[in-house]
């Protein structure tokens, strides 16, 4: 898009089937994405979000009762008490459980039905599956993967893990196709390897206590779970490669969620410097809670003065001083957000101001559709 001057939603999604929302923690990333989802799925798309948050605020703004790792879709009616008529649109959440997803996925790859149980009644493997290093992030690419595979929307809206963290995500099918692959389970699998290692210095003997104690044989249970996921080295490889080929492919945008205070603000240059090296397909910037000045404001003395007769004194100067600090943060914010334009260059950036309620609705999420999607927004979605 070489003009990016009022560029909208609707401008950076052309074309796009997988939008991807990334930034740092506590700016609002998860509600932005499901009100990009909310907003286009009123403009008649079927569109599906996907979050990894483990917090519970997206079903709750979405009217579900709860979301778990199976897609549920949000009623029709809310969209009618918001005013809106999305036609053929639907709006569809999923919360991702990375245990469950991580089973689907042995399931998937292992050679049979034993081979699967193997591994899914393994001691280790139910303690690491739901915390290995990179499985979260895995995982919530394999789901998107794989509904995108499905053919079954026409948009895909994922909120990811905080930006740091979503650098991980970037590396996490490498990553994990390297712990199935790598030097760790290759050790288990020499039979002068780790085993030997540890009886060689007297290990055994407490292993042995502990097995007696515990009933839980760890050398076996390793060499089993090590053996067991070998078999998985390939199919971890395949879909890896096709993962990364979906991140990389021109229907997927990647849209970086930042707050206007200068630390989120220097996350989202970096995220975006990281994207660029990636070669990865950026589509823009949503600058969220945005301190902005309210229109016709008359100067402080003249505020002060009104202030003071309705007031008080005491409490005018309370108020005044609230005043000045706000607007004090609506400076702060518009060199900040000026300082991002200079620092990223000629990109799509949007803004949505901060708003003087919490989102916990559907028609909150709807509320933001003018900042998102342009000043026509709030009319009738076009079909």
């Amino acid at each position: 898009m070489s003009d990016t001057a009022g560029a909208t939603v609707l401008d950076i999604l052309e074309d796009t089937d997988v939008c991807i929302c990334a930034g740092s923690g506590g700016v609002g990333k998860t509600t932005t994405s499901a009100a990009i989802a909310a907003g286009m799925a009123a403009r008649g798309h079927k569109v599906a979000v996907l979050t990894i948050d483990p917090a519970k605020r997206l079903a709750d703004s979405l009217g579900l009762s709860e979301l778990g790792n199976e897609r549920a879709r949000v009623d029709p009616k809310l969209f009618e008490r918001a005013g809106i008529d999305p036609g053929d649109g639907e709006l569809w959440a999923t919360m991702l459980d990375a245990k469950a997803t991580f089973d689907e996925v042995v399931i998937r790859y292992s050679e049979d039905r034993e081979s699967s149980e193997q591994i899914l009644d393994n001691r280790i493997y139910k303690q690491i599956s739901g915390a290995l290093a990179g499985s979260q992030e895995y995982m919530a690419m394999e789901k998107l993967y794989e509904i995108h595979e499905s053919g079954e929307f026409d948009l895909l809206v994922l909120d990811t893990p905080p930006s740091r963290n979503a650098l991980d995500f970037l590396d996490a099918p490498q990553r994990l196709v390297q712990f199935v692959d790598g030097r760790a389970l290759k050790m288990f699998l020499r039979p002068t390897g780790f085993g030997a290692k540890i009886a060689g210095r007297g290990a055994a003997t407490i292993l042995a206590v502990l097995r007696r104690l515990t009933g839980v044989d760890l050398i076996d249970d390793l060499s089993e779970f090590f053996n067991a996921m070998s078999g998985l080295v390939g199919g971890f490889k395949e879909r890896a490669t096709k993962v990364e080929a979906l991140l990389g492919a021109e229907g997927t945008k990647f849209l970086i969620v930042t707050g206007p205070a200068s630390e989120p603000i220097s996350e989202a240059v970096y995220l975006h410097r990281k994207l660029v090296e990636s070669e990865l397909p950026f589509g823009g910037l949503v600058v969220n809670r945005l301190h902005v000045a309210a229109d016709g404001a008359a100067d402080d003395e003249e505020i002060a003065t009104e202030l003071a007769v309705a007031l008080g004194e005491d409490l005018a100067e309370r108020v005044m001083d609230s005043y000045r600090d706000r607007r004090g943060l609506v400076e702060r914010d518009a060199a900040n957000v000026e300082d991002l334009r200079d620092r990223i260059g000629a990109v799509p950036l949007l803004t949505i101001p901060e708003m003087a309620d919490e989102i916990h609705d559907l028609v909150g999420l709807l509320s933001l559709q003018p900042h998102l999607f342009g000043a026509a927004a709030a009319a009738a979605p076009s079909q």
